[in-house]
């Protein structure tokens, strides 16, 4: 009989999974995510993130093995009650939709017969989107646009957000500001973060990382015990010198 601890929030239970009958993609993975933790899913392209992150949202299936979401097998809740616990931010978002900012935004009450305690006008000031509510979605940046949809997550609710390279083709700007709001949800509102990326140098803002290739996770820790020659070597076939200052800080050398 499963039982979880009370602090994990998500638990990967020697989960396999195949796109192909004839060869498994993840092989009995198994991964706890604790409440309030910021994680990175870091690896190369098709390397597993993506897979994994559907999977956690319940997307996608396990071929073998559970997965279990704050204590409950993931499978077994009704689609409304799961997207008031875990949200899933796609890598690709196709937002040229003739629709508003305020429009959008409150879809996030889908899940609710009655009106969530946030307004949708507080979730677009969490953002910083307040003077847009009336723009038009296909108006904004890549940035704003990512924004919108946090906004929407945060009046759906939902305590673990799982974000697929949302950093993907934004400029360094919106990078470093995505990456701050989330942060700051996550102290103001205990919310825990799971986001896929591929940049090594963005790797260090989280409080763990999870590192994966082929489907099977090379290493998991700080971004200290995580990104080592070795490992990295491992994971992206290249040769990357972490080099650290006296002062504590850390920087990568290719």
């Amino acid at each position: 009989m499963y039982s979880a601890s009370d602090s994990h929030i998500l638990d990967f239970d020697t989960v396999s999974f195949s796109y192909d009958q004839e060869k498994s993609f993840l092989q009995d993975m198994s991964a706890a995510i604790k409440n309030g933790e910021f994680i990175g899913l870091l690896g190369a392209n098709g390397s597993g993130k993506s897979t994994i992150l559907k999977l956690a949202s319940g997307i996608l299936r396990p071929l073998r093995g559970r997965i279990h979401l704050w204590g409950k097998a993931l499978d077994t809740y009704k689609n409304r009650d799961r997207a008031k616990l875990v949200s899933y931010l796609p890598q690709f978002l196709d937002l040229n939709i003739p629709f508003t900012v305020r429009e959008f935004v409150s879809m996030g009450r889908y899940p609710y017969d009655t009106l969530p305690e946030l307004s949708v006008e507080e979730a677009i000031g969490m953002v910083g989107l307040s003077e847009y509510e009336d723009t038009l979605i296909s108006n904004l940046s890549g940035g704003e646009r990512r924004r919108v949809y946090i906004a929407m997550t945060l009046l759906q609710g939902a305590g673990l957000v799982l974000l697929d390279e949302p950093l993907a083709n934004l400029d360094i700007k919106y990078q470093i500001e995505l990456l701050k709001l989330l942060q700051d949800l996550r102290e103001r509102r205990n919310i825990t973060a799971i986001m896929a990326l591929h940049d090594i140098n963005i790797a260090f803002q989280f409080d763990r990382l999870i590192l994966v290739k082929e489907g099977r996770i090379l290493g998991s820790g700080t971004p200290q015990e995580v990104l080592t020659q070795e490992l990295l070597k491992e994971a992206f076939d290249v040769t990357i010198e972490m080099k650290r200052e006296e002062r504590g800080g850390v920087f990568i050398r290719y």
